[in-house]
């Protein structure tokens, strides 16, 4: 092999290895960038499960209230009770949360 064939090989190998590093640049920002939308994601996830959860409460709540409120037939104290349950159970998820 001559010096002028070697010389092109090696530049062909520079080009490829620099095409390679340049590929694999790229490849771990855009993973960077998917672990990031991922934890993103996930964070929503966390919160929309709480909010679910805390819909899920009130709705128990109601249904409680519903039997309750036929029973006793007072509205306003009934409501006042309920919102202090909603307050409560609120303040436990989020002391849950932490």
């Amino acid at each position: 092999m001559t010096n002028d064939h070697l010389n092109s090989e090696l530049q062909s190998l520079e080009r490829k290895i620099n095409l390679l590093i340049h590929e694999h640049k790229s490849l771990k920002t855009s993973l960077r960038q998917s672990e990031m939308e991922k934890q993103q994601l996930q964070d929503q996830i966390r919160v929309l499960n709480n909010q679910i959860q805390r819909f899920q409460n009130q709705i128990k709540i109601s249904k409680i209230a519903g039997s309750v409120g036929a029973d006793r037939g007072d509205a306003s104290e009934l409501k006042r009770m309920i919102d202090e349950y909603v307050v409560e159970i609120d303040r436990c998820i989020a002391h849950l949360s932490l």
